[in-house]
């Protein structure tokens, strides 16, 4: 399905906190957010000969090897992936949109104004030199020194350019738009794919116990799994046979 990069952006902004909640989540989420991995998980429980397969390659703990890795490992990596390429995305748009600081006016020798036109001068100094140190200093910028913006501040300032929201910038070219659409769509589908709620598909490796055909799952984006067989037409849901 496709998106546009402010929803893919509002999308990441949103469910960031889900990726927090779910970095302290046991390391099997069981059916987080509901979506078409969960449920295909759940399926894959009830077969009892795949589940005690599993059991007999499972490892003591204190057994040296590679071991698998807890989800919240996974959450955590993809949080950092994400963040490095919506920070290294509005860098780079920074570079050609963000306005380059108003000049700083030359300073003037100190004296003491004699006259009204002095004392115009010397306001209107004041004024240019105030005035190009707020510009310098607009939190709208894209700037960091030391650890660099969460990913929801990077998005909300990508949404803020795709959108062209006043500041210091110039709008978009084609360029940076798609730079910015494919970063976005990227981030979006991964932040979804951890999280199991994202609309997806999936074959089953069980045939159709009715014409043994390839069954097909549909789900996710908050929508019940449903399962149809290409050869008969079949349909299934969570309820049972529908057709």
């Amino acid at each position: 399905m496709s998106t546009s990069p402010a929803a893919d952006l509002r999308t990441i902004i949103t469910t960031w906190p889900d990726l927090n909640d779910a970095l302290g989540a046991p390391a099997v989420i069981a059916g987080f957010g509901r979506g078409l991995s969960a449920y295909m998980a759940a399926l894959d429980e009830t077969d009892i000969e795949a589940a005690a397969d599993l059991r007999a390659l499972e490892r003591d703990p204190a057994q040296i090897g590679i071991r698998p890795i807890p989800i919240r490992l996974q959450v955590y990596a993809t949080m950092r992936t994400v963040e490095a390429a919506l920070t290294g995305c509005a860098t780079a748009v920074a570079e050609h949109v963000q306005r380059a600081p108003i000049p700083m006016p030359a300073p003037r020798r100190a004296a003491y104004a004699r006259t009204r036109a002095d004392r115009v001068a010397w306001d209107d100094h004041a004024r240019r030199v105030q005035a190009a140190q707020d510009d310098a200093a607009d939190p709208r910028r894209w700037r960091w020194t030391g650890a660099p913006p969460s990913a929801q501040y990077a998005a909300l300032w990508l949404l803020a350019r795709v959108q062209g929201a006043p500041g210091p910038f110039r709008p978009l070219q084609d360029a940076q738009r798609h730079h910015v659409a494919a970063v976005a769509a990227e981030a979006r589908r991964r932040v979804e794919a951890i999280l199991d709620t994202g609309a997806a598909t999936a074959e089953l490796s069980r045939p159709c116990p009715d014409c043994g055909g390839t069954i097909t799952v549909y789900g996710g984006a908050g929508a019940s799994p449903l399962a149809n067989c290409r050869d008969c037409g079949g349909i299934w849901s969570e309820l049972g046979a529908a057709a």
